[in-house]
């Protein structure tokens, strides 16, 4: 006879009181708990992380870092899986998947190409990269949706057809809306951004990624991942005055460098964590992908808690108080590298400029930016963005505004402000926030990514105007947020970027210097501070949410075959079964080479959903070692000099390989897998560099192309953009074994070099099948 189970006890059970594997199984089914409000019947399986996580401890026989817990916790198949850091590859199964609409285009256009009738996970859209910067919110968005209305409708006619959640524009930053509503301790959510671990501020392993990769997800597939390292952070001490969570990421930027954190989990522990508010903690993720990182996590704490709680999820954080050791790492568990930084002594830091590890304390840098030749004067400061829009970043800035106000002043530099979702624009707006930082001569922009992306009608200056900006965002790479190469872009604090407008300068150190109010009195302004969550409740705002119907087979997706917006896919040619020989060199890249520079984004954001429009801004920002110029390279058939974009399009009309020569860290920065998908698409096969980052290198991977290096980083040297590459022994294309390359010099002579490669078995599929979507359709034609 099962007993009669009382409400009190139930509840008794949810707050801890019962731990859940001792809870009888009439209760764990009453027990349940939901992913998110917007999914009721989608429910949090801590029961199979446990599991998983006991099948794999019990294997390796050691402690285990909260890194390897989720992501071990998320095999496919936990039993048999080889497991070894940094160089076995896992088969995992993320709980769901999120895609902002720039790249949600190409990865629903993929999904359409594979045939299936729905997702397999949960998934959702967000809006939140095609609205440009202009005249302010209300206006901005009211154009964006004008002009986007194609694009909008794709996406939401999409999600409703295929079981995606669609969040409309001006609901705010995807980052953002998955940290109010969607991350949660030990989840696995896979995003088609670069700073989707943003959401390890809330203890989730969560992972940027290209659109295959999502679509792979959203069909049920498991997803492969090279097993992570962990790299440790151990914090201690405790943030004060002007120093906040941004400055720990900034510091990690400028030990580990822009790719130091290549193939690793970035986990922080320590008693330093906890004086760090939960969306500080998301702050610390969320730049962790400018230093390669593959995510970024924190453990689960009671700053966690009290923001579940704060945004209606306490059920969630009661369920995961039940399991929290499973969502905090091991004692004595082991890290790859382990770096300690003590918070007491952390001071206010800003990096830059044109690239984010170039870690400067702000006492330092008008002394740097002088003796460098850098512009002192700011023009532009800019807080905000998926990194820095919090309550509580809105808060401090505003604590800021508002000692500068009382003295008569406001800001010298022109400032805005990008609230991170409609919730947080709302929740300033009543709470005076936003009214301060208007004051002080701020512009309120639209709930999204604006300038931070390039999407910023920038007309204070003119193009190639020397000039300095400083903002509270994650990436500073030449022309990123304006296309001016010259603008000298620095990434700081929300509250350091206040106070330097207001002041004007770079020269200007908020700890130490003084301001002359309007009554010709100097002050000092005071450390900000500020709550880390409202109050009040949080104010929702308007409704930007919609559903997905529970059977959207009826629903009509419309592509357009005229549309200069949107463009159905044609699957990619199988590779031939032959060597790729004689192979022209496209470009040979001298020095950094982001993608940004493979594939720009600001006004070419239009054309993310039509492959042939979008790649003709193939490599244009990537400077030619040849000539020192971007976007002008050799036609070795013309030996005329021309776009490259150009001599792409001629070699692939005149049916001629062609392979780019790529520096270190080659793809950094930006998971946008149209860096792939143009060059593939304009005939290329190869990409030979020294190093790769690793979103970039799954994405070439994906699209049917051979990322290699080289195995003696000194033979970049000995190619030359007039030469030809072949690369031989193919058919013995194998995990492991290095490939040949053979160049043949214009005067006839030869050298032959070694070349590696990270391919494993099923990724060799790929490249033979032509894509990984290729491949995908070969399976299901076998087993249907």
């Amino acid at each position: 006879k099962v007993p009669v189970l009382t409400l009190s006890f139930f509840q008794h059970a949810l707050n801890g009181g019962i731990r859940r594997y001792h809870v009888a199984p009439v209760l764990c089914q009453r027990a349940k708990v939901a992913m998110s409000h917007f999914e009721p019947n989608e429910y949090i399986n801590y029961e199979k992380l446990e599991k998983n996580i006991n099948i794999v401890r019990k294997r390796l026989d050691r402690p285990l870092t909260l890194s390897e817990k989720i992501v071990y916790g998320h095999l496919d198949d936990p039993a048999k899986q080889e497991i070894e850091r940094g160089k076995t590859y896992l088969r995992l199964r993320p709980d769901r998947v999120a895609m902002q609409d720039a790249t949600a285009q190409m990865a629903m256009l993929q999904f359409i190409s594979s045939g299936l009738p729905k997702v397999a996970v949960p998934s959702t859209i967000h809006c939140d990269h095609l609205i440009e910067a202009q005249s302010g919110g209300e206006n901005d968005l009211r154009r964006a949706k004008d002009i986007n209305q194609e694009v909008y409708n794709f996406l939401a006619t999409a999600g409703a057809k295929y079981g995606v959640g669609f969040w409309k524009p001006g609901s705010g930053i995807i980052h953002q809306i998955i940290l109010e509503n969607y991350s949660y301790p030990g989840v696995m959510l896979i995003g088609t951004d670069s700073h989707t671990p943003n959401g390890g501020g809330l203890g989730g392993i969560c992972i940027g990624v290209g659109g295959a990769d999502a679509v792979d997800v959203m069909a049920g597939i498991p997803w492969e991942l090279k097993c992570p390292k962990v790299i440790g952070v151990k914090l201690t001490g405790k943030l004060s005055g002007w120093s906040s969570p941004k400055d720990v990421i900034l510091k990690v930027a400028g030990i580990l460098t822009v790719k130091g954190g290549t193939g690793a989990i970035i986990e922080y522990h320590g008693p330093g964590v906890d004086s760090i508010s939960c969306t500080g903690m998301a702050t610390i993720c969320n730049m962790g992908a400018e230093i390669g990182a593959t995510t970024s996590i924190f453990p689960y704490n009671a700053r966690m808690k009290k923001y579940l709680g704060k945004t209606g999820r306490a059920d969630i954080a009661a369920l995961a108080d039940e399991f929290q050791q499973h969502l905090v790492p091991d004692s004595g568990c082991q890290y790859d590298q382990v770096i300690e930084i003590n918070l007491s002594e952390l001071k206010p830091h800003i990096n830059g400029p044109f690239t984010p590890d170039l870690a400067h304390p702000v006492s330092d840098i008008g002394a740097v930016a002088e003796k460098e030749g850098w512009p002192v004067d700011i023009r532009v400061g800019l807080i905000g963005s998926c990194t820095n829009s919090s309550y509580e970043d809105m808060g401090r800035s505003a604590a800021v505004a508002k000692q500068a106000l009382a003295h008569g002043l406001k800001c010298k530099s022109k400032f805005t402000i990008t609230p991170g979702s409609e919730q947080i624009r709302a929740t300033i707006e009543r709470d005076g926030y936003a009214k301060i930082l208007r004051e002080v001569g701020g512009l309120v922009l639209a709930n999204a990514c604006g300038p931070c992306i390039g999407q910023w009608d920038r007309k204070d200056i003119k193009k190639g105007e020397k000039n300095t900006i400083v903002t509270s965002y994650n990436r500073n790479f030449t022309g990123r947020n304006d296309a001016n190469p010259e603008t000298h872009a620095f990434v700081t604090s929300p509250e350091i970027v206040t106070a330097l407008s207001i002041a004007g300068t770079l020269k200007f150190n908020p700890e130490t210097d003084y301001l002359t109010g309007a009554d010709g009195k100097k002050f000092k302004l005071e450390a900000p501070d500020a709550d880390e969550l409202p109050k009040l409740e949080f104010d929702p705002g308007q409704d930007t949410y919609q559903y997905p119907p529970k059977d959207g087979s009826g629903q009509h997706v419309d592509v357009s075959p005229t549309s200069q917006r949107l463009q159905l896919l044609e699957p990619f040619d199988k590779w031939d079964g032959k060597d790729l020989e004689d192979m022209l060199i496209l470009i040979k890249v001298k020095g950094k080479c982001t993608t940004d520079h493979i594939s720009a984004a600001g006004p070419w954001l239009k054309f993310r959903g039509h492959l042939d429009n979008i790649s003709n801004n193939l490599l244009i920002g990537a400077i030619n070692i040849e000539n020192g110029k971007a976007n002008s390279v050799r036609n070795a058939l013309t030996q005329e000099f021309g776009p490259v974009p150009d001599t792409a399009r001629y070699y692939k009309k005149m049916g001629v390989k062609w392979a780019v020569i790529g520096d270190e860290n080659y793809g950094e920065g930006s998971s946008r897998e149209h860096a792939a998908l143009e060059p593939r698409h304009l005939g290329g096969r190869v990409i030979i560099t020294k190093s790769f980052a690793r979103i970039h290198e799954t994405n070439l991977k994906k699209q049917g192309l051979l990322p290699l290096t080289f195995a003696d980083p000194a033979d970049y040297n000995k190619i030359h953009p007039v030469d030809k590459l072949s690369i031989v022994g193919l058919a013995d294309f194998a995990p492991g074994k290095p490939l040949k390359c053979i160049i043949k010099h214009p005067n006839g002579s030869q050298e032959t070099i070694m070349l590696n490669h990270t391919f494993n078995e099923s990724q060799i599929e790929w490249f033979q099948a032509g894509s990984a979507l290729n491949r995908m359709k070969e399976l299901q034609q076998k087993s249907s």
